[in-house]
């Protein structure tokens, strides 16, 4: 039995194929197609109805294949969002969280919830980028006043697909609008913005299934499926596919954010936890993802794509290994470095201000770059170990940015863990064993973790 797992990140997306047999997971690729945020004048926004075509484009590859999946499940990056009219239309557009326009909307909101009850009721970190905020700004702008439901990107997507609309577990937590204890709206806390909490749909869990496609797609790609909701926030995905046999494994997903922490059962709310800024996200089988997202493989890949493709991935790499130890570290998390004209401009502006020792070749600055995502790794463990009390000697580093083999070994050198690498599609792992759950193939995630470790041979760096 085959099952579909559409991975769709903010720079890519992948169409894969799973099968599981003999307590392991073949995955085989059949689609990939690039993404991104696009400039609309002044705005950032993204291109839906593109995005949507990629995910039917893809699925149609299954019937060319000869392959009739069971089910499919979308997962994509969180806290981004449709709002939709009294016809089920998009109003307006469906902004990037990396537009300016919530610049200023975490002071002006602050007048209604202060930032310590916002984290106390619902434990996600202090971003300008969080939903709450997008959602604020379009209060005030007026678009939230003709909205009749609220859907997440991922959300939206299974909607065309399925015709059933509903707010999953693990992207409705990144809104700072979800209760962290109920794991359910907070509506109280809606009220207080002024949002209609109308709009919001039923929370489910991931692996919920929604039903078989609509006519209109099944016609459209050639064949039948079901529609399952897997933990559709790329991260949740991405921790159920971390190969660990503790309890509460220390992970890394690497990607275009890196999200670093742990797993646990109830979430952490306090004090300690609000002034380091740690999220409580929703996790598979009613877990938390007590992380921290720390700006990753996004510098470099604004780098790479500022020099127009002039160098790849591993000519980048290669040239800050050669400096050695530049010496400079910066603060990787500054908002400086969310979406500047420039990130070389950036880094080098943000050793200026800090009277730091200024890059000026490439290889300099990206030796800044890696150096400065290592240190973050290692300070965000500390500050996780005191929180939680516990001591990680493992970390699991899943996802696309765990092939970049030098991040890899400062990883090990800069946090003094023991570091295992893989799955290096960690996400669309995940998100196919929420579908075999669902489908009772397998049993639980603690079965899927251990076809996790069977299936592709964990590396230590």
């Amino acid at each position: 039995m085959y099952y579909l797992a559409v991975d769709i990140g903010a720079s890519s997306g992948r169409h894969i194929l799973g099968k599981f047999e003999n307590g392991k997971v073949e995955l085989k690729e059949i689609y990939r197609f690039e993404n991104g945020a696009e400039k609309d004048g002044n705005k950032l926004v993204w291109n839906v109805e593109k995005l949507y075509a990629n995910i039917i484009a893809g699925i149609k590859e299954c019937n060319k294949l000869g392959v009739t999946p069971y089910s499919v499940g979308i997962d994509t990056w969180g806290v981004d969002y449709a709002l939709l009219d009294e016809n089920n239309e998009i109003i307006g557009e469906v902004y990037s969280y990396r537009d300016s326009r919530t610049s200023d909307m975490t002071e002006k909101s602050q007048e209604l919830v202060s930032f310590s009850e916002l984290y106390e009721r619902t434990g996600i970190q202090h971003a300008v980028f969080n939903t709450v905020y997008q959602l604020y700004a379009d209060k005030l702008s007026g678009k939230l006043q003709k909205a009749k439901k609220f859907l997440t990107v991922p959300d939206y997507m299974h909607y065309r697909l399925s015709g059933v609309m509903v707010n999953e577990y693990t992207d409705a937590s990144t809104t700072a609008l979800v209760n962290a204890k109920t794991r359910n709206w907070d509506y109280e806390l809606i009220e207080k913005y002024g949002f209609d909490k109308d709009i919001f749909q039923k929370i489910v869990e991931p692996g919920t299934v929604l039903g078989r496609f609509t006519e209109e797609v099944k016609n459209e790609v050639g064949f039948d499926a079901y529609v399952v909701v897997p933990a559709t926030h790329d991260t949740g995905s991405a921790v159920m596919a971390v190969p660990a046999i503790s309890e509460n494994p220390l992970y890394i997903s690497s990607g275009t954010w890196s999200l670093l922490g742990t797993e646990l059962k109830e979430p952490i709310t306090n004090e300690k936890a609000f002034n380091f800024n740690m999220t409580n996200e929703g996790g598979f089988e009613k877990t938390i993802r007590f992380l921290k997202n720390i700006s990753g493989m996004w510098t470099i890949q604004s780098i790479k794509k500022e020099l127009q493709g002039k160098y790849s991935y591993d000519d980048l790499m290669y040239m800050a290994i050669d400096v050695g130890d530049f010496g400079s570290i910066v603060d990787i998390n500054d908002e400086r470095f969310l979406a500047p004209e420039s990130m070389i401009n950036a880094v080098k502006s943000y050793c200026v201000d800090y009277n730091l020792k200024v890059p000026e070749t490439i290889g300099e600055v990206m030796n800044v770059v890696y150096r400065s995502i290592a240190s973050v790794y290692a300070k965000t463990i500390k500050s996780l170990e005191k929180i939680t009390g516990v001591n990680y000697p493992i970390l699991n580093i899943v996802g696309g940015g765990s092939k970049d083999g030098y991040l890899n070994r400062l990883a090990k050198e800069y946090t003094g863990k023991k570091v295992l690498v893989g799955p290096t599609e960690g996400t669309a792992v995940g998100n196919l064993l929420a579908q075999a759950i669902s489908s009772k193939e397998i049993k639980d995630l603690k079965e899927g973790r251990q076809v996790v470790i069977n299936s592709f041979g964990i590396k230590e760096i």
